[in-house]
């Protein structure tokens, strides 16, 4: 599912990115609030969004991520980078073992077909973690 309403918007650090992604948390419906959410955003060559996509509605601790549905709009757009953002219901920041092995596989894949993941983000309610800041990209 496409997310509509961010396309004029340029991403130039993690925090813009977390701010974005809180507020699209928050104005969703308070059942789902407390599922893993998977996203991905496609930037243009000056980390303009082009779009914003939900990959996944998951679990209360879970969901299911597969690089075929992560990069399919990246394909589908010509997107050459994107951004990868899930939030944890638990408000717990730190990536689990899942997280860190879903992510290396997914710069592995967008690796093979020349799309580069330019960060992954975990977020909760007020905070965030961001590969790209802790220097696991």
């Amino acid at each position: 599912m496409k997310i509509k309403g961010y396309s004029k918007k340029q991403i130039s650090a993690p925090e813009d990115t977390a701010k974005i992604f809180q507020a699209i948390l928050k104005a969703e419906n308070e059942i789902d609030q407390d599922k893993e959410h998977f996203w991905t955003i496609g930037l243009n060559m000056r980390n303009g969004i082009k779009y914003i996509e939900l990959v996944s509605l998951g679990t209360l601790n879970a969901a299911l991520v597969h690089p075929r549905e992560v990069f399919r709009m990246a394909i589908f757009e010509g997107i050459a980078q994107i951004i990868l953002i899930h939030n944890h219901p638990s408000e717990d920041i730190d990536p689990s073992e899942d997280d860190l092995a879903i992510v290396r596989r997914l710069i592995e894949a967008g690796k093979i077909i020349g799309i580069t993941v330019t960060d992954s983000l975990i977020i909760t309610e007020n905070q965030f973690f961001s590969w790209k800041e802790k220097g696991l990209l």
